[in-house]
């Protein structure tokens, strides 16, 4: 028995949606790497942020080591 508030999935694209149980596996296989690489994007804006915070820190640390110095 299905269910009719449960909705098929969707991939737009541009201006046009396609239900994705319509896609080629071709087409799947895209979607794949797609999801993939966003994945791997967003991991790598939080390393830069991290990396950020990180230079800021120690950039700070020297200033305030020099700061001691006079």
């Amino acid at each position: 028995m299905t269910d009719a508030n449960t909705a098929t999935p969707t991939l737009t694209i541009g201006d046009k949606t396609h239900p994705t149980d319509s896609l080629s596996d071709l087409a799947e296989a895209q979607l794949a790497n797609l999801q993939i690489v966003d994945a791997e994007i967003q991991r790598l804006h939080q390393q830069l942020g991290i990396a950020q915070v990180a230079r800021e820190t120690s950039l700070a640390t020297l200033q305030t080591a020099r700061a001691k110095l006079g």
